[in-house]
């Protein structure tokens, strides 16, 4: 069962701020490995997990239709937390959910895209690890 806390919660949320931005990784149509810092990477609710991607027609978007498995890797070294985060995106047209993970991004990455082009990438969350435990899975 998968149940995101509050901690995960509040960390990834504050990840910029941390300075430790979440790694995400996705694999493109021709499979090859991609990884990026994601600062708008945010927990959606207690199985959801979101991202703003300010180009729609960027790699982690246009990865989603042929692969939509995703990684994402949070860890902050001053507070020691790491959490490996296992799950499938697809990117989301409804108004409310666009603006919601928009207005949820933190400033600086809003600031990037304030005419809001960008897509909405909604992960449902498969698997959590953390120092090579998994800590909950669907």
């Amino acid at each position: 069962m998968i149940e995101l806390t509050d901690e995960m919660k509040e960390a990834i949320g504050n990840a910029i701020a941390d300075k430790a931005p979440v790694i995400v990784s996705y694999a493109d149509a021709e499979g090859q490995p991609h990884i990026s810092f994601r600062g708008t990477t945010q927990v959606l609710n207690t199985e959801q997990m979101a991202i703003w991607a300010r180009d729609p027609a960027g790699g982690l978007p246009s990865a989603m239709a042929n692969n939509p498995r995703i990684t994402m890797l949070y860890r902050n070294p001053t507070t020691r937390l790491s959490w490996q985060f296992f799950g499938r995106g697809q990117i989301t047209s409804d108004e409310a959910q666009r603006t919601a993970i928009y207005d949820n991004s933190p400033e600086v990455e809003r600031n990037a895209d304030p005419e809001r082009k960008g897509a909405a990438i909604i992960i449902d969350i498969d698997r959590v690890i953390s120092r090579g435990q998994v800590l909950m899975e669907r």
